[in-house]
């Protein structure tokens, strides 16, 4: 369990799943820089966010629900969640009846081939778990794209996965120290390309390990 004081931002799993060294940069250096991927998505969720709270029959949906965990340490905003009626549902303050929360994520773009979309919405329910003493098996993805919902089991070895990222984000915060990347293409789309510098960063780590290798002694000799 972690203290309030030690709470990292949800969104820092995504980045650390990218990009340990863009995580640094955002949560550890608090540098940030906007570009036109990253002001899309930022807009989305404002409209998202701004769109209110909203009841129908059998589902109420809130927007911009604030959520928690002590046990993975993370505080954030959830997109939307769903809350639907159901027998097995949990109670909900102010509200007559039982509700299983079903948590959406928006996103600007369209299904990645990595977990870094998954491992976020993870971690949203998770936190919704603690939240409500209850279990939820799955939740959504709306990518812009597309224009369409995307349905997203919630399994076992996602969760670990989830916590696994948590743990080390943590510990990245931790330990104070920025990693160095070697350069890849999803550098490019990057917003804080230029202050990381990933071809100089990636070139400097090379470098380093030539230099440890070439000054290593052979086995048996002592430096003199």
């Amino acid at each position: 369990m972690y203290a309030e004081s030690d709470y990292l931002p949800l969104s820092a799993l995504q980045h650390w799943l990218f990009c340990p060294r863009q995580c640094a940069l955002i949560h550890l250096e608090q540098a940030w820089d906007e570009n036109r991927l990253t002001a899309e998505g930022r807009l989305m969720h404002e409209r998202v966010h701004e769109a209110g709270d909203e009841s129908r029959a059998g589902i109420r949906i809130v927007r911009g629900l604030r959520i928690h965990s002590r046990r993975l340490g993370l505080i954030g905003q959830a997109d939307v969640v769903e809350f639907h009626q159901c027998e097995r549902g949990v109670a909900v303050p102010g509200v007559e009846g039982l509700w299983q929360p079903y948590p959406v994520e928006y996103k600007r773009g369209s299904p990645k081939i990595d977990s870094c979309d998954e491992v976020q919405l993870c971690a949203q329910a998770m936190c919704l778990e603690e939240m409500l003493h209850t279990s939820i098996l799955r939740g959504a993805f709306y990518y812009g794209k597309p224009r369409r919902r995307h349905e997203n089991d919630l399994s076992d070895s996602l969760r670990q996965k989830t916590q696994d990222a948590a743990q080390q984000v943590h510990s990245l915060i931790k330990s104070g120290r920025t990693p160095r990347v070697s350069y890849a293409k999803k550098c490019d789309a990057c917003s804080l390309y230029k202050r990381c510098l990933p071809k100089t960063t990636g070139l400097a780590k090379k470098i380093d390990l030539y230099l440890s290798k070439a000054f290593e002694l052979p086995e048996g000799e002592e430096m003199l």
